[in-house]
């Protein structure tokens, strides 16, 4: 009798801690057992093209997942029946199996168990989702998820980049405007029953999913895909490691094309070599020879030391500071002037040339174009390049960096440099990012970190076209030139150093279209061409670039002729090389 009391007072005490003392805690346990929270994924933001073309977009995807402790035989309501029916788990599995398209033994294995959470299937189609919520399995339920699609597949591949399994950039815009594409979670909270199944009309709450936003570029999804095609035919032809042109508007930075000789495919980068996961024109720096001199001459025309029409006496070879400069192919000595020795691309007379200016002045000019100097575009791993001080130059050094030696850059390097000489002296922050355009239709515009520089005068700079353009008319790029159009560029071939010093050549041109009224700059390298160097030109390939932009902006042909300066002092200006 006294055992029966002493537990009739236990349980009274304790219905009276549950109803009085405690009851809103208790009630609360109850509530959060009852209660199931859910993510609610946000729409992950288009990347855009400079038209609004889409590159890539998300598509509404589920994930199935369950909670495998509540996977068993149930009983739900049937209204046709009007009565309970009971519903075994295993004929559920089967008819999961069959919808989801997978083996039954397989299935079972992450059905059943313990865990309270288990992915079943990932970015199911919704038509999928459906099916397999019908069968009515407890503790199964989905998840939205975003599936990214590039309707151009691998054009512009290696700036768009790609995503994980889990939805997060890896590489390109994708990686590095992730934040931004991505947007904010959130998270619905609903009622279920003791069988897994969400309560109809149960109150809940929810915090919606903030979408990502849509980031707009300056690309031109079109001259990617142009340039695509011409830089992999050229390194075709010349069994080349890799090649890239870049195309920029000569007034604003912009850039339109970051072309690789192979490209990514965003759905399936696996294939696809890993240097190209990344644009080369960012990732990969080169000496860049000859079309580094166009700092050489812009320094020493803006400083006033020399002028295009001054005389130089240039030979094939000549000594200075005990360190012999040779020419790539022996030449007669000629009298030549300050343009004649840019559109020849004589070392020789680029030394004459660039010793006027004391080795920290021109340091400081190449600075100043932004060698050596790191570029940010908005983009991840971008190369910055090698340059070192003036006053860590060996004997050697003080010589080659004024042909386009003894320093490594970027394509988008050189690129930047040319712009600025096609206006103006003006160099503008390159981009790749035009806007962010969020889901009310606000755009916000992409900021460049750095603001517009003046690196030379608008008459050096108007002096450096000319030059440039006697390149095209009488020197080195002649197959640039293109019908009604005045062109202008340098060419330039550079050595490339390997693991035990240099082994290969990069050669390259970087074209201004057209002269009069600069509209763009191409620039197109190719890396390690097979075959004698006399033979590479990549003059070609710039032409049929700079043709095909000409055409697609309906820019008007030059109303003048080719404006030069003379290339020796004396007639006759045609000599053999």
């Amino acid at each position: 009798m006294s055992l029966l009391m002493v537990c009739l007072l236990v349980l009274g005490g304790r219905l009276l801690f549950v109803q009085g003392i405690d009851a809103e805690d208790q009630a609360q346990q109850a509530m959060d057992r009852r209660t199931r929270p859910v993510t609610l994924a946000p729409e992950r933001g288009s990347i855009l093209d400079r038209d609004g073309q889409i590159l890539a977009e998300s598509v509404q995807r589920y994930d199935l997942v369950v909670d495998q402790r509540l996977v068993q035989d149930s009983r739900v309501w049937d209204p046709e029946e009007s009565g309970y029916v009971d519903l075994d788990i295993e004929e559920q599995l089967e008819e999961l199996a069959d919808v989801l398209e997978i083996d039954y033994t397989e299935l079972e294995e992450i059905m059943v168990g313990e865990r309270p959470y288990r992915v079943v299937s990932r970015r199911v189609t919704p038509e999928v989702k459906e099916e397999a919520l019908e069968i009515g399995i407890p503790g199964l339920i989905s998840e939205p998820v975003a599936d990214r699609m590039y309707p151009n597949g691998g054009v512009a591949g290696s700036v768009i980049g790609f995503n994980g399994h889990d939805g997060q950039g890896l590489e390109g815009i994708e990686r590095s405007q992730d934040k931004r594409l991505s947007g904010q979670t959130g998270e619905r909270i609903f009622e279920i029953s003791a069988d897994g199944v969400r309560i109809p009309n149960a109150s809940f709450s929810e915090t919606p999913a903030v979408n990502g936003n849509d980031v707009q570029l300056t690309i031109d999804q079109d001259v990617s895909w142009y340039a695509q095609e011409a830089i992999a035919s050229k390194v075709d032809e010349y069994n080349a490691e890799w090649g890239n042109i870049v195309v920029m508007d000569a007034k604003s930075g912009e850039i339109l094309a970051l072309s690789d000789s192979e490209t990514v495919d965003p759905t399936d980068p696996s294939e696809t070599d890993p240097l190209f996961w990344r644009p080369t024109a960012l990732s990969q720096a080169f000496e860049p020879g000859s079309t580094g001199k166009a700092v050489t001459f812009a320094a020493a025309l803006d400083s006033g030391e020399v002028t295009p029409e001054d005389k130089w006496t240039v030979p094939h070879s000549q000594t200075f500071n005990n360190e012999e400069i040779n020419d790539s192919m022996p030449h007669d000595t000629h009298d030549m002037t300050t343009a004649g020795i840019f559109t020849r691309s004589y070392n020789t007379g680029t030394v004459q040339v660039a010793t006027q200016l004391s080795a920290e002045e021109r340091w400081e000019y190449m600075k100043d174009f932004g060698i050596g100097e790191p570029i940010d575009i908005g983009m991840t791993n971008v190369n910055k390049g090698l340059f070192t001080s003036w006053e860590n130059w060996d004997r050697r050094q003080h010589f080659t960096t004024t042909f386009g030696q003894g320093y490594s850059l970027t394509s988008l390097h050189t690129t930047r440099i040319f712009q600025a000489l096609a206006n103006g002296g003006k160099m503008m922050p390159p981009r790749i990012i035009d806007s962010y355009i969020d889901e009310d239709g606000i755009e916000t515009e992409w900021e460049p970190p750095t603001e517009p520089q003046q690196v030379v005068s608008e008459e050096t700079a108007d002096d450096m076209l000319k030059l440039m353009e006697g390149v095209v008319e009488e020197g080195t790029a002649y197959n640039a030139q293109i019908d009604g159009y005045r062109v202008g560029g340098k060419t330039g071939t550079g050595q490339a150093a390997g693991a035990g010093g240099y082994d290969g050549h990069t050669t390259s041109f970087t074209g201004v279209v057209p002269i009069d009224d600069p509209q763009f700059i191409v620039s197109v390298a190719v890396h390690r061409p097979q075959g004698e160097w006399e033979s590479w030109q990549v003059t070609d390939t710039a032409a049929d670039v700079m043709e095909y932009l000409l055409s697609k902006y309906s820019v008007p042909p030059s109303e003048t002729g080719p404006q030069i300066y003379d290339v020796f002092t004396e007639d006759p200006q045609e000599r053999p090389w």
